[in-house]
């Protein structure tokens, strides 16, 4: 594993972070249809995700393979809804927890 899957484990929770801003965004009501879709929350949470795929890019550029890469992407499956039980109190039912474990021993076996 070089430095640069590391920026790439980095990536996926600047994106994790992403989908959680833009959650936030889904759970406050705006008195017009504009400020609802036009509002800091909305704004910083694809600025994140924009943010993370240009380091995806980055990373590619010097020399992660694209198949490590979506391979290692599979592993936003975990860290999600850990920070949904996290910032909001989610729960992870027993179903969702065996997926993720699926989830991860592929990932595992493909970088064996």
């Amino acid at each position: 594993m070089t430095v640069y899957h590391l920026v790439v484990i980095f990536s996926l929770f600047v994106a994790a972070l992403a989908q959680m801003s833009l959650k936030k965004a889904a759970t406050v009501h705006y008195d017009s249809l504009w400020r609802e879709y036009v509002n800091v929350w909305v704004i910083g949470g694809y600025a994140l995700m924009f943010l993370s795929m240009a380091i995806d890019i980055w990373a590619v550029s010097k020399g992660v393979l694209v198949k490590e890469l979506s391979t290692m992407e599979s592993c936003s499956y975990l860290i999600v809804p850990l920070f949904g039980m996290l910032f909001f109190k989610e729960k992870l039912p027993a179903r969702k927890f065996i997926g993720i474990a699926v989830i991860l021993a592929g990932v595992i076996v493909f970088f064996i």
